[in-house]
């Protein structure tokens, strides 16, 4: 992992593509214990799936730990992620569509208007690259795969997904195109060099 930023507070990291944020039940090497190798008190503070590469904050320490995970829960944290999706969209606007938990098909996460949580993702068209296009995504809740099932609903598909996109659009990259490449906290400002 690049390390983007370190202080007394906070660490900030690139996290690659493939590995997890925190450890899984069969899969204990993760972000969360290479940053311990590194710093002992660095706690995580939000996570990234599996598959998003891009920004992962760290806090040093309990209090600090407390501290930005309530800038989350408040939303007084901004992030800007960098996707390209199947098809062609113009211009920008809003996915206001309720999430929650696919049950029989877990971890996926699905559109449900009965039981879903408030779910706001703003997408603005960055460039035009043959049939895709690259989007900037700004997601205004933080639900779990929030962003891929929300350009999903929109029909678009991030190129790549081995979840939401149908199988040709799942098999069109080799990771899933979908990069944190900004993160605004506590008046620190993060950017990531893009990957794709």
């Amino acid at each position: 992992m690049n390390i983007v930023h370190v202080d007394d507070r906070m660490v900030v990291v690139d996290k690659p593509s493939g590995l997890l944020s925190v450890p899984g039940r069969t899969e204990p090497d993760c972000a969360s214990a290479r940053m311990q190798a590194l710093y002992p008190d660095a706690l995580i503070v939000h996570r990234l799936d599996q598959s998003t590469s891009g920004l992962l904050l760290f806090a040093r320490g309990a209090d600090a730990q407390r501290e930005l995970s309530a800038d989350f829960a408040e939303r007084r944290v901004n992030k800007v992620y960098v996707a390209v999706v199947a098809g062609h969209l113009d211009g920008e606007g809003l996915i206001d569509l309720p999430l929650a938990a696919d049950w029989p098909n877990r971890p996926k996460q699905q559109v449900d208007f009965k039981r879903g949580k408030p779910s706001q993702t703003r997408w603005r068209v960055m460039a035009h690259e043959g049939p895709n296009t690259r989007v900037a995504l700004e997601p205004l809740t933080g639900r779990s795969h929030q962003l891929r099932v929300h350009l999903t609903a929109l029909g678009h598909p991030i190129l790549g997904d081995t979840l939401y996109a149908p199988p040709d659009l799942a098999a069109a990259s080799p990771r899933l195109l979908l990069h944190a490449s900004e993160l605004r906290i506590g008046g620190h400002y993060f950017t990531a060099a893009p990957l794709f």
